[in-house]
């Protein structure tokens, strides 16, 4: 009878995508939506589905709109807070560390 030997998986090393996501709990992280919605937030928990419970959370929507005088287009950015959030993943585009710059 022979022992196979089991591989050693460092708690920090990236295996699979959501290994990514998974060093990112309880870390503030960016995350683009379908629809022109950026969110930015504590991540709390996710599962493989991406769906994601985002703590302290910071919304951006951008909307384009025609003016009708000028028929320029006229950007507009609505900015919400939210104490605690439940993320659908399946609106999820991006999720990455927030950017030094926006964050």
């Amino acid at each position: 009878m022979t022992e196979e030997a089991v591989p050693v998986v460092e708690p920090n090393a990236v295996e699979e995508p959501l290994d990514l996501v998974r060093l990112s709990l309880d870390e503030r992280i960016y995350v683009k939506l379908r629809g022109d919605r950026e969110l930015r937030g504590k991540l709390h928990a996710y599962d493989g589905h991406l769906n994601m419970i985002l703590g302290d959370v910071e919304e951006t929507i951008t909307v384009v709109e025609i003016n009708e005088e000028t028929e320029e287009e006229v950007i507009r950015t609505i900015k919400n807070t939210a104490e605690m959030l439940f993320v659908r993943g399946d609106g999820v585009i991006l999720v990455s560390p927030p950017s030094r710059t926006g964050a």
